[in-house]
């Protein structure tokens, strides 16, 4: 029997689902929807699903049309004023607290700051709870280099989120808040 588009495309996209939409999840946050991320994603691979030669690196794919999709969001913010309370009272609604969501806002405000290899593979391990075998696949490198960045990226976080080593004062810190909000 033989398979339509579609039902190989559900085969191929169902054991990678779960990880996938928590590394939306991570990337939309301040942006849009986590489900709305999801479905243009899926949906633009769905429709090129027939020009991906290696299926096998569906997951790739995917987060390559993710990390597309919220570089062009991101550019388009750049000319909206942006207002983060919708973003800050999800958060709260998330973990209980404000404070608490206030530090999650401003700890993805300096993952933003990151080169995006870095910011990549700190998102996907961290936060998606792929291992290292699997991110140096969808990065395209060595588990070396995939180590080496999540090194420098959680040594570039300590210093954005601190001061000479020591933690922030609070007047910048509540300077930061407020810019955020």
């Amino acid at each position: 029997m033989v398979q339509s588009p579609h039902e190989e495309f559900l085969r191929w996209y169902e054991p990678v689902h779960d990880r996938f939409v928590r590394y939306c999840g991570s990337r939309a946050l301040g942006l849009m929807e986590t489900e709305d991320l999801v479905q243009e994603a899926v949906l633009h691979a769905l429709q090129a699903f027939y020009r991906i030669e290696d299926k096998q690196r569906l997951l790739g794919y995917l987060i390559g049309v993710v990390n597309n999709l919220v570089k062009q969001a991101r550019r388009r913010q750049k000319f909206v004023g942006a207002w983060e309370e919708k973003t800050l009272s999800k958060l709260e609604s998330r973990t209980g607290d404000p404070e608490t969501a206030l530090d999650i806002q401003y700890l993805l405000k300096a993952i933003q700051q990151l080169p995006r290899q870095q910011r990549e593979a700190l998102v996907l391990f961290e936060i998606s709870g792929f291992s290292i075998r699997e991110i140096s696949e969808i990065q395209v490198c060595s588990e070396g280099a995939v180590k080496t960045r999540l090194s420098r990226s959680r040594q570039r976080l300590r210093e954005l989120l601190s001061e000479d080593g020591r933690p922030m004062p609070l007047s910048k810190r509540l300077a930061i808040y407020a810019s955020l909000l």
